[in-house]
């Protein structure tokens, strides 16, 4: 894992800190997705939605239009299914009609319950490694080249809380969620001394499906939107979020909370 921090307490983005940036999210329709495309287009960047309901997508679209932001961009694809050409095409469509890419979300994720290894589905176990790990890494390798063309860019992969992922019945998932933390790890290590950033975000409770599919007693809607955590990915996003490169930006509430200093 990647060294901890918290947010500045003094940070201050002020007004469209993303202005002119275009910024790629995944799961875009999502509970986190959804709000970190709001977030973004309001600081001024221009959003690429992808998501696998094209419907959602448009409703979205819609959305963020009458918000007043940026004329968003739409890539319907399913991550389950999707090919590395797939990737490849995606990318080059978003080169040739944006001209850049300054940031990449991964905001997209397959959680299908808690399960015991014993009767945890093959295929299940599959589909969710293909959405949570090797989706990211296809996409990111074809992000790359447009990535570095920019004097600042930075890719932003979601983890999940490590203690807890490491515990029974997290099977796919919390696997899914460690290699995620390993992969952001070794990109950054390889990409330290270029324009690109990596980061990775691990959230606090979020009142998301998510959250209602792991922890099925509990009143999600005492937890926050996930408005909170959208905008530090804007400040990830941004030219401060400089100061965060190579960490894992940690907003679980104390005292769970473990944060060590960046230096």
């Amino acid at each position: 894992m990647m060294p901890m921090i918290g947010l500045p307490a003094d940070l201050q983005l002020g007004e469209k800190p993303l202005d002119g940036r275009v910024i790629a999210i995944t799961g875009a329709t999502g509970g986190l997705g959804s709000a970190v495309a709001h977030a973004v287009s309001a600081a001024g960047a221009t959003p690429v939605l992808i998501g696998k309901r094209k419907r959602e997508l448009e409703k979205l679209y819609d959305a963020l239009i009458e918000a007043g932001g940026a004329q968003p961009a739409i890539a319907p694809m399913n991550l389950e299914t999707a090919t590395p050409n797939d990737f490849d095409e995606i990318v080059a469509a978003l080169k040739r009609e944006l001209g850049r890419l300054d940031g990449l979300v991964h905001a997209a994720v397959m959680f299908e319950g808690l399960t015991p290894m014993a009767m945890h589905k093959p295929d299940e176990w599959l589909k969710v490694m293909q959405v949570n790990v090797s989706a990211p890494f296809a996409l990111t390798q074809s992000c790359l080249p447009v990535l570095q063309e920019a004097a600042d860019s930075a890719v932003i992969f979601v983890t999940d809380d490590p203690e807890r992922m490491q515990r029974a019945h997290w099977g796919a998932y919390g696997t899914s969620k460690a290699a995620v933390e390993r992969m952001a790890a070794i990109l950054h290590d390889e990409t330290d001394d270029s324009s690109l950033r990596v980061h990775t975000l691990l959230p606090g409770p979020m009142r998301t499906s998510l959250r209602r599919m792991a922890w099925f007693g509990e009143d999600t809607m005492k937890h926050p939107t996930p408005d909170a955590t959208a905008e530090a990915v804007v400040f990830l996003l941004s030219a401060q979020g400089a100061s965060a490169r190579g960490r894992t930006l940690d907003l679980r509430p104390a005292p769970d909370a473990q944060v060590t200093d960046a230096a």
